[in-house]
């Protein structure tokens, strides 16, 4: 089974997101002693568009601005040179305490130091995302986005964001566009919004072609049954998690691809990762492996990222897994959040295993 893409689009994948600016300490020493820090442009979603677009496929976020920014010029500038389209109103600051892009603050961890982050997100501009403020019809219709990405990050961020990520989806399904869903249960944003969200989120999967979480997403997300989380014997609940997809399933029937992936952490340099994915009632698993890890985050959106990708060349769902779980061990190589690979070869030989040098 392959998912049937719209014939003609000028995105491969676009994505509603709200940027920021990560900045992270040096050789992964602690934020409190540091004074050298590397910093990127961010966000979840741009992260997932990053795989496709590194490999040929245009991709768009739907955003906001602070105008006459240099954290914003710095966001627009990193985008363009990663062959990612940005559209998005640009708001006045409106002084110290107004608009601001989001700082996203990062410790890496080492050995049993484990990562942290901080997020300051006080006066995020992209909290404030309006459908009205985007020309859908063109974006949709007359230039065509083959595969529109919502993660449960952007859809949870503010009242204001949930319900344009919502009509967006609607938008989008209406002209043919695939939707993808990843839930992303972020617990600090669902605080005090619990049932809201959760209709949000059901609605939005019931829209959704393909449904991604992590091994607790669509229990804390949709509030589906499955295995309990965490712990070091992933591998025997293999059976729990196939059964919680079996719920989704019923559900969401008109989802075509539900996939999950499977993490467990040794200490902060070292993982085991694995996934599965159902198409069509057929499972794929791919079994845990052991992966060196120099900084964790965003391999998740890496591994959305490689199936998408491979979604949008057409694959079957199998390759489609396995792609993606390459490119989720390709970024916790990554000092930046996000996989840029050079080539298909490039991850498929991480797939293999293959660490030969080339020259």
């Amino acid at each position: 089974m392959k998912i049937e893409l719209k014939k003609e689009y000028r995105y491969g994948i676009a994505c509603p997101t709200s940027m920021g600016v990560r900045i992270t300490p040096a050789d992964r020493q602690c934020v409190q002693n540091s004074h050298t820090f590397y910093m990127q442009a961010t966000s979840a979603e741009s992260n997932v568009v990053n795989i496709a677009s590194s490999l040929g496929y245009k991709g768009l976020v739907l955003t906001k601005f602070v105008k006459d920014n240099a954290i914003a010029s710095f966001i627009q500038n990193e985008l363009r040179s990663r062959n990612i389209e940005y559209e998005g109103a640009s708001v006045d600051a409106g002084g110290p305490w107004g608009y601001r892009h989001q700082f996203n603050i990062a410790d890496s961890g080492y050995g049993l130091r484990g990562p942290v982050v901080t997020n300051d997100r006080a006066g995020e501009v992209g909290r404030t995302l309006d459908i009205r403020e985007f020309d859908i019809d063109r974006i949709f219709g007359k230039e065509g986005v083959a595969i529109l990405h919502i993660s449960g990050l952007i859809a949870a961020l503010s009242e204001e964001t949930s319900k344009f990520c919502l009509e967006l989806a609607k938008a989008a399904k209406s002209y043919g566009t695939v939707i993808s869903f990843d839930l992303n249960f972020r617990a600090s944003f669902w605080k005090g919004r619990e049932t809201e969200l959760r209709g949000i989120f059901t609605q939005i999967a019931g829209m959704a072609d393909i449904l991604i979480g992590n091994e607790e997403d669509f229990q804390l997300a949709l509030g589906l049954k499955g295995p309990e989380a965490g712990g070091k014997d992933i591998e025997n609940k293999i059976e729990g998690f196939k059964g919680m997809i079996e719920t989704a399933r019923k559900e969401f029937p008109g989802t075509q691809i539900f996939a999950t992936t499977l993490r467990t952490v040794i200490n902060a340099n070292e993982h085991k990762w694995g996934a599965i994915l159902e198409a069509d009632g057929q499972y794929y698993v791919e079994n845990q492996r052991d992966i060196p890890v120099l900084d964790r985050i965003g391999g998740g959106d890496g591994f959305t990222g490689g199936l998408l990708y491979g979604v949008l060349k057409g694959w079957e769902p199998e390759k489609c897994m396995q792609f993606g779980w390459a490119c989720g061990a390709l970024v916790p190589t990554c000092l930046n959040d996000y996989g840029s690979p050079s080539s298909e070869d490039q991850v498929w030989n991480i797939y293999a295993g293959n660490a030969r040098v080339k020259r």
